[in-house]
């Protein structure tokens, strides 16, 4: 029996990621993953959604050339070719991953990997089955979309994110989205670009529920504009396929409605991914299906970790590979290199969004008195020369200690501006550090400048406000 000092179960973002650590800090380390390396995110999320979104916003964006000077004839697109291209990035990252884990010297086996006990794991394939065992096992198995109990979701051009990313050969006329998250906005600002005519319907008062109430406004106010319909306190009963497509039937405000399109994209949520994880003789302490784990990411059995989309606390790909890289520094004796308190978020909409810390509901919920600044954007040069949609940058300073404690921002570049202000919070920065520092002009992200400035009423580019 193959013996090892950790055994990593998944390889997505987390369980790569943490593999990786775990060679450098001296480690021999296993990886199992019965599917592709890179897991949901890069194969089946995160890096084939970016890759669409791409595609959608280059085309959208030669329907503007003419306000700009260019022009330009016959512009159309191969729905094929995009996924090609989708595929061919895919690919190539996954590639590297795999050397990444080669040069390491990481065993990885594939197939699906069974916990059988505390230090021991069955790897299960195709060809052979293996038992191997480590002092210490690392589960990062991810999650899977939810598939609610809806009548009709086992209908032809009904499916998850993961089915539709691999529609290589539709794009539909008219499309409903059921679910109003992450997922559900991004998707629908893929299809809306190419002039698909876009429905979503969401159970919660609005779209991004667990967001700023003020980035929820602003998008559906800007996704309407663009034509995408939105139907928020609303409750899907059934879909029904009929001639014409397929019927989408709904109750909001107590009246019963129906919607007609000829596909059906379900994103509701995720739930973790134990399939297969454990023999019916040993498991560890779970609830509703997620792995429950202490703050050094230990379940009830000590020498197994569970860290990511499995343990359901906050599901996002670079929140699953810093536990990664904690857990394996416990595991080795050290202490955490990385802070998990500032957690940024990003939605890759046009225009993108991103956030981090708190929000002014939830300071007030707590009791935390802020002092708000608030920047928007169509008074930033680079906002007005790429014609961005309305944006803003808000940041939200402890009116005691004048420390920042979140920032939520939308605009051109937000995913990218979010690490800035990720940085200040984790090393308890102040508005007056924040203004020290010279950001270039002309670029979107001076407009932190004046945001920060504007928390004091003292913003360059910002009218003085009313008395």
């Amino acid at each position: 029996m193959n013996a090892y000092q950790l055994i990593v179960i998944g390889a997505g973002p987390g369980g790569y990621e943490a593999a990786i650590k775990a060679a450098q800090l001296g480690l021999k380390t296993a990886v199992i993953e019965n599917r592709d390396v890179g897991g949901t995110c890069l194969n089946r999320g995160c890096i084939p959604t970016k890759t669409l979104l791409h595609a959608a916003e280059l085309y959208k964006g030669v329907k503007e050339f003419e306000s700009i000077g260019l022009s330009t004839e016959g512009v159309s697109f191969d729905v094929s070719k995009i996924h090609a291209r989708k595929n061919e990035v895919v690919e190539q990252l996954r590639s590297g991953i795999e050397q990444l884990i080669k040069a390491n010297k990481i065993d990885l086996y594939r197939g699906t990997g069974t916990i059988t006990g505390p230090h021991n794991v069955k790897v299960i394939s195709a060809e052979e089955t293996v038992e191997i065992e480590a002092e210490n096992i690392l589960i990062a198995t991810g999650s899977k979309p939810a598939r609610p109990p809806i009548p009709g979701l086992d209908l032809p051009n009904v499916g998850t994110s993961d089915e539709f990313l691999f529609m290589e050969d539709k794009m539909y006329k008219d499309l409903i989205i059921i679910g109003g998250g992450v997922i559900g906005v991004e998707f629908a600002s893929v299809y809306e670009s190419f002039g698909c005519n876009v429905t979503i319907i969401e159970a919660m008062d609005r779209i991004l529920p667990p967001m700023d109430k003020e980035i929820s406004q602003n998008l559906a106010m800007i996704l309407k504009k663009r034509g995408v319909k939105i139907n928020t306190g609303a409750m899907v009963q059934k879909l029904v396929e009929t001639p014409d497509g397929i019927e989408c039937h709904f109750v909001q405000k107590e009246k019963e409605q129906v919607v007609k399109a000829d596909g059906v994209l379900v994103s509701i949520g995720r739930r973790p991914n134990t399939d297969g994880l454990f023999t019916e003789e040993f498991s560890v302490e779970m609830e509703r299906g997620r792995i429950i784990t202490d703050e050094e990411f230990k379940t009830n059995v000590p020498s197994i970790r569970a860290i990511g989309d499995v343990t359901s606390k906050i599901q996002l790909a670079h929140m699953a590979s810093a536990q990664g890289i904690c857990a394996v520094e416990m595991i080795a004796g050290k202490n955490p290199s990385i802070d998990l308190n500032a957690v940024p978020g990003c939605v890759y909409t046009n225009p993108e969004i991103a956030t981090v810390g708190i929000t002014e509901d939830e300071a007030k919920e707590q009791g935390i008195k802020v002092r708000k600044g608030k920047y928007i954007m169509s008074g930033n040069g680079k906002s007005i020369i790429a014609q961005a949609d309305r944006g803003f940058i808000k940041v939200l300073f402890d009116e005691e200690t004048d420390v920042i404690v979140g920032a939520q921002l939308m605009c051109i570049r937000a995913t990218d501006l979010i690490s800035e202000l990720s940085t200040a919070i984790v090393n308890k920065l102040t508005s007056k550090d924040l203004t020290r520092v010279i950001r270039p002009h002309p670029t979107f992200t001076e407009a932190v400048t004046e945001a920060v400035e504007s928390s004091h009423g003292m913003a360059i580019h910002m009218a003085p406000s009313k008395k």
